[in-house]
């Protein structure tokens, strides 16, 4: 893993207008001119190594330098620079050489792969370390100006309280490649493709990414072209931040890798539930799978999910917690029983959540008998929890993946609160009759309207009356009980008489006859509207 450091490389430096005048040639270690070079320094002293740093490149006319045939001694302070990490040698012939180097001193610059280069002009050693000083100070500041352009784009997305995706997709705006984060098993959790991606970059991906460690929390691997970064602390890493970088990471990129990391810790800090982290990923991908079907980045990533959209049949299923239970369910709880029984049921499926609904997709083989599959998750769930369930048609194309969850939330809309005995575990259009042509109609302002002027004298005698009376819900006793007017008074608590005398006052108050077939129908269909479109709530 190659360490990630900033500055101009010293082939760079050959050939700025100062060295190019000077006629440099490299004669050994060609191979490490790629080394970007902190600092000049210019010396004579045969201790030179000891002063030098890291990234540190070394002019000098020789003139301190061993005898020539002293091998020993040139291998020795040949191998104090390697030691210190200098970039390289220049020597200007003149002084002490006016032709070949010694032959002891390029073997062992070659050797180290330390590049040595001679200069067939004579320069000032001043000019060449101002040029290369003041371009390495121009490139220093050019990457302090992009960090602080990171830094405010991050800064951004965490006052937005940006999720996972977000950042991902900034970080690939930022760098123009491909990013991918892996869990740390080296299974890719996401990715997201480079504009020059040829659909390749996670081919193998375990076996490589296994074979890549990183000493500190960043580093490059030359390999692969990558540049990793570590996510958690050392102890405790949950994975792994890739960024393709087929050359030697800038400063500004490792600046992008190590803040996109910090802002998915935060993430994670802030959101420790996993099951709730998965959720949010899920609803990513249903959105994406709601808005653009066909998008390659959305089929992608559901793939990495583990969530198969190719050639499979779908359906939209709605959980909802039922309102006023005895036991009301708790949403965690509930997610976490339809993973496992989707699980269970070796059924691929995305659980998310929207407004206190869990919001469920289901992919299955286009063979398979996919409301079976359905009904069989619903049961399962039934068997834990008191809830909703409700089911959009089985749609055979992601495109028609938005109208069949938009048919599930519309179901359970329409589906009754509260439990009755022969309700099936789970609700489809088809089984709520009335109540689904309903739903179906949803907000339109004619039937509001229909609702309201039914009603409205009912509810207008009852706020009037307060708690003496209720004819709204004697009204709907009697259409929910057509058969028999004592178990509709027994639905209310009151006896046949007080329930007559409701009765009685009712076609008073609306001038009708509630014997009349067309009145009752007309009242039950408000009634359902009203409730449907967040009305009185009825016992």
């Amino acid at each position: 893993m190659a360490e990630v450091t900033p500055g101009v490389t010293l082939e760079e430096a050959l050939g700025l207008p100062a060295f190019r005048r000077a006629v440099p040639e490299v004669v050994a270690g060609r191979a490490g001119l790629d080394r970007p070079i902190r600092w000049v320094h210019a010396t004579e002293r045969l201790d030179a190594g000891s002063l030098l740093r890291a990234g540190d490149l070394l002019l000098t006319m020789g003139t301190g330098l061993p005898a020539d045939d002293d091998e020993s001694a040139l291998d020795a302070f040949v191998d104090e620079l390697a030691e210190s990490g200098a970039v390289g040698i220049v020597v200007e012939l003149g002084r002490r050489w006016s032709g070949d180097l010694p032959s002891p001193l390029v073997a062992a610059c070659e050797r180290h792969g330390l590049p040595l280069v001679v200069l067939g002009q004579e320069t000032r050693f001043a000019a060449l370390a101002q040029e290369v000083g003041e371009r390495v100070v121009d490139r220093q500041l050019t990457e302090l100006r992009e960090a602080q352009r990171v830094h405010e784009t991050f800064t951004e997305l965490s006052f937005s309280q940006a999720g996972p995706v977000e950042i991902l997709q900034a970080v690939q705006r930022m760098v123009a490649g491909p990013v991918v984060v892996e869990n740390a098993q080296h299974r890719p959790l996401d990715y997201f493709a480079g504009p020059d991606d040829a659909g390749g970059f996670l081919d193998g991906w375990p076996a490589r990414s296994r074979r890549v460690e990183v000493a500190g929390r960043t580093g490059w691997d030359s390999a692969n072209g990558w540049l990793v970064t570590r996510l958690g602390t050392a102890d405790q890493a949950w994975g792994r931040l890739v960024i393709g970088s087929p050359e030697p990471p800038s400063q500004r990129l490792v600046a992008v890798a190590e803040r996109a990391a910090a802002a998915l810790a935060l993430h994670r800090l802030h959101d420790r539930d996993r099951g709730t982290l998965m959720r949010r990923t899920h609803l990513e991908l249903l959105s994406g799978l709601t808005d653009d079907p066909d998008s390659d980045d959305v089929l992608r990533r559901c793939e990495l999910a583990g969530f198969p959209v190719r050639r499979r049949s779908f359906a939209g299923v709605v959980v909802r917690p039922r309102v006023g239970a005895a036991s009301p369910a708790d949403l965690d709880e509930v997610a976490a029983t339809v993973v496992r029984a989707a699980h269970g049921l070796r059924l691929p499926a995305l659980v998310s959540e929207v407004e206190r609904d869990l919001r469920v997709l289901v992919s299955a083989a286009p063979t398979a008998d996919v409301d079976d599959l359905v009904d069989r998750l619903a049961a399962r769930v039934a068997q834990h929890h008191d809830v909703v369930l409700a089911a959009g048609r089985v749609v055979p194309a992601r495109s028609g993946i938005a109208r069949s969850v938009t048919e599930a939330g519309q179901v359970a809309d329409a589906a009754p609160q509260v439990r009755r005995d022969n309700d099936p575990d789970v609700h489809r259009l088809a089984d709520l009759h009335l109540r689904g042509l309903l739903a179906l109609l949803g907000e339109d302002d004619r039937l509001r309207l229909f609702a309201d002027r039914e009603l409205a004298p009912l509810k207008g005698h009852d706020r009037a009356a307060g708690a003496r009376t209720d004819l709204v819900a004697a009204v709907r006793a009697l259409v929910m009980h057509p058969a028999s007017k004592t178990e509709a008074a027994a639905s209310l608590h009151l006896s046949r008489a007080a329930f007559y005398d409701r009765l009685a006052r009712v076609e008073e108050i609306l001038d009708a006859d509630l014997d009349d077939p067309d009145v009752r129908v007309s009242l039950h269909v408000a009634l359902l509207a009203d409730e449907l479109g967040g009305g009185d709530q009825f016992p």
